[in-house]
């Protein structure tokens, strides 16, 4: 299982890089415009998928900064989140690549954000919602950028991986 992990955490990165590098060129207005979707603008909805990954990883590891809101905005300037959005996707990859099949199979606790009751389960299958969180948000940014721009970038899972298979080749 972990080399589907490490293969999400690779694809996790891809996507991230080509939404953030089509995301540089909204202006101020475009980054803050509210969109319609769950978390509003393109600020906040890259914001909330970077706060989730905070929450997760801070579960997983034990270590790092969380919020105890899904809607903070650590970072509203584009800049300083595209540096924590790269230093968390190394992160990502550093733990996929690291974990073991034990841990993966092994139960951990965590209190939910929105909910003040203990949860226990797997951490394989938190870890599959870590990324499932991720496509369902950039799915927003889809829309947002839709909206702002006209297109979107293509982030197909099938994309990476020929992208991916070509890079071995």
């Amino acid at each position: 299982m972990r080399d589907h992990y490490k293969m999400f955490a690779g694809y996790n990165d891809w996507a991230n890089r080509k939404v953030y590098t089509i995301a540089a060129d909204l202006s101020d207005v475009e980054w803050e415009r509210d969109c319609g979707v769950f978390f509003g603008s393109m600020m906040g909805t890259l914001n909330h998928i970077l706060v989730g990954d905070m929450i997760w990883m801070s579960r997983f590891t034990g270590e790092g900064d969380v919020s105890d809101r899904l809607d903070a905005a650590p970072h509203p300037e584009f800049g300083p989140l595209l540096a924590a959005r790269r230093s968390m996707n190394d992160r990502i990859i550093n733990f996929c690549s690291t974990v073991s099949e034990d841990q993966l199979s092994a139960e951990f606790t965590y209190t939910p954000v929105t909910n003040p009751n203990p949860v226990t389960q797997p951490l394989g299958p938190a870890l599959a919602h870590l990324f499932n969180h991720q496509t369902h948000h950039r799915g927003h940014v889809d829309a947002i950028m839709t909206q702002l721009t006209g297109e979107a970038p293509s982030l197909d899972l099938i994309y990476y991986q020929r992208e991916a298979r070509q890079k071995q080749a």
